[in-house]
């Protein structure tokens, strides 16, 4: 049993080591800024919809959606 499990770590450290192919650093920038701006824009998205179709804490609706029912 222990063997087994020291063959199984022993072959995961050369997979690692050996056959990954890890990103450079200047790769990891690019792709921290690029997920970093998708989430910020889809945080607004939500945010948005959030505000269009809110419902307030008296039950009432908010944001554009109450604003347009409350002017009919």
């Amino acid at each position: 049993m222990v063997s087994k499990l020291r063959t199984y770590f022993r072959e995961a450290y050369d997979e690692l080591l050996h056959n990954v192919t890890w990103p450079t650093w200047l790769e990891l920038q690019n792709n921290t800024i690029l997920v970093v701006i998708a989430s910020v824009l889809l945080s607004l998205i939500i945010f948005a919809m959030d505000y269009v179709v809110g419902i307030n804490k008296e039950g009432f609706w908010d944001g554009l959606m109450g604003w347009i029912y409350n002017k009919l």
